[in-house]
Order: structure tokens, then sequence, then C-alpha cells
């Protein structure tokens, strides 16, 4: 043991990356284990399980142990990266090290389309599930979204103290409420208590067309977005840029994604596969509050509404967080907008911060435009963004790996098992999620054939910015003796 933590807390990389610079280390060993935990429970979970129930039945819980499977290593992978060289930036600041500025600069941009896209989804599920109440009912769907967003722009620009505090107490009301939603179900189980009539048991799924109700392929249709439920598992490794001591913090947190996953998105697909029948769910209400509904406790359902809320406001919470980081470290480069690198005297980078949030208000009008259709729209895109983020991740690791092989640089302990085989299997897994997309049909194939457009955006964008680049590029060029 004495050994792994000495090789995990050698001498740091030469590389420095300037957007690293300013912030305060405020985030503690609790706020970063419950920062991984809410970003492996999210809307993913309690807004978007009961349409996927819906359209592949009980065969969701293979979906999510799949996908959860591979959000693990890709984690694990920036979690190795991070005991390298701990950075604000992630993998922006990874991908600048080990795929040139090119690398940062679209890494960075399509982590900004994911997040403002999932800003957008979010605020949209603040407003649906608020509707919830009829004592809202009447109140504007836009109007919500703006509310929700107004709270938590507030609360990330006030200081990550603060950031850090909300998402700790958001992610045990989120975990709380899993852990009593699952006690009821095992009890309900166990006791054969009927739900709408019917006795709960694995008879429940044998008796509706088995794991496979509608066959394989819905299964493989949904993929892309169970991959958006496990959308912020790598924010852990943004915190980490916030944080002491993240050589001894970071193994512990990203380890218990795993088990998380397993328990709490499997255990409940099953759970709730065998509480009512598959298609007693649909995407117009959490499964959770369906289930609640139907065994004569309203006001149950009530209390599980208000923690989807918490899910989508924490969600938006940590987007808000993480953009402003990563924003600022390309903007360090000059690969953002000068203004998205300042800070406040709290060390709050609030440029980029505002820059998402006024992304966010065209969610708001997209609320005012469609509210039927706002959570679909951007749930595809954000989509594309997680994809574009996961791979680089990965192949950042794989050079750095390759860097390793050379003898240029060490890996530290805590490492990605299977190298570089694991990253070759993760990215293959990605591209044919963007297959399934399209295979989809409808928003999915309309989503991938705006991916030229998309690379057109990023090509006429680097060609704009590239003459800043190279100047500040010139203006760091490092000392003899040092590393650029």
């Amino acid at each position: 043991m004495s050994e792994h933590l000495k090789d995990e807390t050698r001498t740091p990389a030469a590389h420095v990356d300037a957007g690293d610079a300013g912030y305060s280390k405020s985030l503690k060993s609790r706020h970063v284990n419950m920062i991984a935990i809410g970003g492996a429970i999210g809307t993913g979970l309690f807004l978007g399980a009961g349409g996927r129930l819906a359209d592949a039945g009980p065969s969701l819980f293979i979906a999510y142990a799949v996908c959860g499977v591979f959000a693990f290593l890709v984690v694990r992978a920036l979690g190795e990266l991070v005991l390298y060289r701990p950075s604000s930036g992630a993998f922006v600041s990874y991908a600048r090290e080990f795929m040139g500025e090119k690398g940062a600069y679209t890494a960075g941009w399509m982590y900004f389309l994911n997040w403002a896209t999932t800003g957008i989804a979010d605020i949209t599920a603040v407003a649906t599930y608020t509707h919830y109440w009829g004592m809202f009912s009447d109140i504007p769907q836009w109007l919500i979204a703006l509310i929700a967003l107004a709270v938590v722009l507030t609360v990330n620009l006030i200081s990550v103290k603060i950031f850090g505090e909300l998402e700790f107490w958001f992610a045990i009301v989120k975990v709380s409420a899993l852990v009593v939603f699952m006690c009821i179900g095992i009890f309900l189980l166990v006791t054969q208590h009927p739900v709408d009539g019917a006795h709960p048991g694995p008879a429940l799924i044998t008796d509706n067309g088995g794991v496979f109700p509608n066959g394989l392929l819905p299964m493989l249709l949904i993929i892309q977005g169970v991959v958006f439920a496990y959308a912020s598992v790598e924010l852990v490794g943004v915190a980490a840029g916030e944080t002491q001591n993240p050589e001894k913090i970071m193994p512990k947190a990203i380890n218990s994604i795993m088990w998380r996953v397993g328990l709490f998105y499997v255990g409940s697909v099953v759970l709730l596969s065998m509480l009512l029948p598959w298609n007693k769910y649909s995407a117009a209400e959490s499964p959770f509050v369906t289930v609640l509904s139907h065994i004569g406790i309203p006001a149950a359902g009530g209390v599980m509404n208000l923690v989807v809320l918490t899910a989508a406001m924490s969600s938006l919470n940590s987007g808000l967080y993480s953009t402003g980081r990563i924003l600022r470290s390309m903007a360090m480069s000059g690969s953002a907008p000068k203004f998205t690198s300042v800070m406040s005297r709290s060390q709050v980078p609030y440029g980029g911060i505002l820059l998402t949030s006024s992304i966010c208000v065209l969610g708001v009008g997209l609320n005012f435009v469609v509210p039927a259709d706002a959570f679909e729209i951007v749930l595809n895109f954000a989509a594309i963004g997680i994809l574009s983020t996961w791979g680089m991740i990965m192949i950042c690791h794989l050079l750095f790996w390759q860097k390793t092989q050379k003898g240029e640089l060490t890996r530290p302990g805590y490492r990605l098992p299977g190298s570089p085989w694991t990253e070759l299997v993760t990215l293959a897994f990605l591209a044919s999620v963007l297959v399934l997309m399209y295979a989809d049909g409808g928003a999915g194939r309309t989503t991938v054939l705006c991916l030229p457009l998309i690379v057109g955006a990023l090509v006429g964008g680097w060609f704009g910015i590239r003459g800043r680049v190279a100047r500040k590029s010139t203006q760091s060029e490092p000392t003899p003796g040092a590393d650029a």
C-alpha cells in the first residue's frame, strides 16, 4: 500500500496549464465523493427511465449495465490522468498536452455543446416536473425554466465552496430517495402487496413478454439515451483541480462509481420491472412516481417528484460549474473568448459560467416555442457532445499510455486496466452508439446528419481564432530549461 501511494505522489508532471492558476482548493473529500455520486445518478435515471422502460421493457437493465461499464472505464482513464497531473481544465488540458491546441479546442467546444444542451434539458425537466403539482400548472413552462436557471446561476457565481455544499446535499437527497424507494420496493416484493391490482415479482417480467418484450432492437436503439444518463461522470475529474490531496480522494471516489451504477441503475430497473408490468410506465411520468402513486400513497409520488427536480437542478449546477472551468482553460490559450478567462474575487471563473447560462436562456426560448419537444431535441445533441467528450478522454489516455511505453512519462499507481485494448474497445463502442442513433431515425438521425455542420463550425471557428492561439503560445514561451 505504501508503495502504491508513493508511486501516486511522485514528482508532478512538468507540463503546466496556465488555466489552473488562481483557483481555491475549497472542495473537501465529502464534496468530491458526493460529486461522483451526483455524476452517476441524474435526470437520465429519474426522468428518462420511464419512457425507456415503455420502449424496451425490462431489457433496459442490460443497456444500463453495458453503458455503465464503459462510463466507468472512461472515468477510470480520466482518474489516471488526474493523478498524473490534476487540472481544472481536465481533459481539455490533457488534450492540449497530448494533441496540441487543435485537440484542446475541439475537446473544449464539444464539451461546451454537451453541457449547454444538457443544461437546456435540465431546465426543461425542472419545468416539466414542476407541473406535476396542480398549483404550478398555470405557470408557463418557460418561466419555471428561467427561475431554475437564475437560482443555480446565482449559487455558482458565489463561490466553489457553495457549489460543493449544494451538490453535496443534492446528492444526499438523490441517494436517500433511491435507497428509500428500493426499501419500499423490496418490502412490496417480500410481502406480495398488490401494486395496481397485481402481485409484484419476477412473474410480471415473464408474463409480459420476458426481458425483451419488443425484441432486441428497441434495447439497442435506446442506448444513446442511456449514455446521456451517465453524462456527468467526468465531472469528478474537473473537480480535482479545486481539491486538496486529489491523489488520496480521487481513486476512492472513482472506484465507488461502479457499484453505484450496479445498485442504483441496474437494481432500480429490475425492481421497477417486478413491481409493475413494463407497459404501465411512460415517458410522461417518472417511473418511481408511477409506482408510488399506484400503491395508494399519492403524497409519496409528490415527494419523489421533488427528488426528480433535485436531480435536474443538480445536473444544471454541475454543468455551469464544469463549463466555467473548461472555458477558462481554453481562454488562457486563446481558443475561447477572452472574457471567459476572468475570475471573481471569490476565485470563480464567472465569464464561462455566464456564457453557458446564456445558451441555457435559449433553452428557455425553446420551452416557449416547442414545450412538448424541447427535451427530446436537446437530448440528442447532448448525446453527441457526451460521445465526443468520452472519446477525447480515451484518446488522451491512449496517447499518454504511448508516452509511458517510450519512457517519456511515468504512470501513477492508479491505472486504467487493459491498456491499450480498453481504450480501443471503448472508442469502438462510442462509434457504434452513433450508428445506433442514425438507425433510430427521427431526432437521432437528424442529429447525426448535423455532424458535418458541427465539424464545419469547429473548422471555421479554428481558422477564426488560430492567430490568437499562436500569439498566446508565443507569449507563454518557456524560459530556457522549462517545459512548455
